[in-house]
């Protein structure tokens, strides 16, 4: 069965590389490659996607969220920091999941991060 699913993963890949070698401006088919990328641990082809979807789509929160787990995972902390409170400018504020996305686990203990989460949280 895992390996079933690795050949799936793999044919959307090529798939959507397919897609974006035929429309490089399409940011559904950026967004998806760069989760694809991320989910088979290709993190570095991860971040380039989003990077790029920053650059098409500047005002998208979600793409700066993805931006930021993306720099967190390749350890660029401050950076990802960058990019999370500029997610939350932009309108994102999924606090629950910020809180368990294990993407932005090098964050957790980060007090710029801890922070941030506090201007999220839920007023009781």
């Amino acid at each position: 069965m895992a390996k079933d699913k690795a050949h799936d993963t793999a044919f959307e890949i090529a798939f959507f590389e397919s897609v974006l070698r035929r429309d490089a401006q399409d940011a559904d088919v950026i967004e998806l490659l760069g989760g694809l990328y991320t989910k088979v641990g290709r993190i570095a082809d991860g971040l380039k996607m989003d990077r790029r979807l920053v650059r098409l789509q500047p005002a998208n929160a979600t793409a700066h969220y993805n931006l930021a787990c993306s720099l967190a995972l390749t350890r660029r902390q401050s950076a990802a920091l960058r990019s999370l409170r500029q997610a939350v400018e932009l309108g994102y504020d999924d606090f629950d999941w910020m809180a368990q996305d294990p993407d932005l686990d090098p964050l957790k203990a980060n007090p710029a991060f801890v922070a941030l989460l506090d201007q999220l949280k839920p007023q009781s």
